[in-house]
């Protein structure tokens, strides 16, 4: 589609109008029905092409993302009847969002074009935090904030990173939360720990950047989890 400025396109229909009533520009003893037929279709698409100008087609809606919580927990023996309260992650906020967050550099952030999460980052991770605890039926019950349940533990995390670095043809999923284990009834931190998980991958589609997080996410929340579940 042409692009065609609001002044020209006015012009050209002047113009055009002009030569389609009479014979010759200021002649007006006889009108050129001949010429305005011809003229007609001309016309038309002048005025097409000015309507295409002031007309916005409407984007595409991104595709909508989702992680996967950990359903297979291989070595866990460990178990607990106490009752745990993950609340939501704190983390900055460019992490805070649906954008999923593409580093060309350590300190330049972009977004993966047409694509988002299916929650903002923290709400999506607290809830498949709560999903992976659950999967490995070894804890007493585990619930988010305004649940109702009487809590024994409080697992307290940030998301330090949750990324795709993309240097050339290099890509490598990056997760980084640091994770508290909080005492609900003296309110003191009893264990704290730094989680990490990096996966490479060379696909250059939107699939590849959120399959290569989620495998990133998938080795993090399982480790957490094992971790929790062994101390308490």
């Amino acid at each position: 589609m042409f692009k065609i400025h609001n002044e020209q396109a006015a012009g050209l229909g002047f113009q055009l109008w002009s030569r389609l009533a009479w014979g010759q520009a200021g002649n007006c003893r006889k009108v050129d029905y001949k010429r305005i037929a011809n003229l007609l279709p001309v016309l038309a698409l002048a005025l097409t092409l000015s309507s295409c100008a002031l007309i916005k087609l409407p984007k595409a809606p991104p595709e909508t993302y989702d992680i996967s919580a950990p359903r297979e927990f291989p070595g866990l023996r460990a178990g607990t009847r106490a009752q745990i309260l993950v609340k939501a992650p704190t983390t900055l906020k460019a992490l805070n969002s649906q954008n999923i967050v593409v580093k060309p550099t350590p300190s330049v952030i972009t977004y993966l074009s047409g694509a988002q999460w299916s929650d903002d980052l923290p709400v999506m991770v607290q809830t498949k935090l709560v999903e992976t605890f659950e999967n490995t039926g070894r804890a007493g019950a585990v619930a988010k904030p305004g649940d109702g349940l009487v809590i024994d533990y409080q697992i307290l995390t940030a998301i330090r990173a949750f990324e795709v670095v993309a240097s050339g043809a290099r890509k490598t999923a990056v997760i980084e939360f640091s994770a508290k284990l909080l005492s609900d009834r003296s309110g003191r931190v009893l264990k704290s720990k730094v989680f990490q998980a990096s996966v490479a991958f060379s696909g250059g589609k939107n699939d590849d950047y959120v399959e290569a997080l989620d495998r990133a996410f998938d080795q993090v929340a399982r480790d957490i989890v094992k971790w929790v579940l062994r101390r308490i």
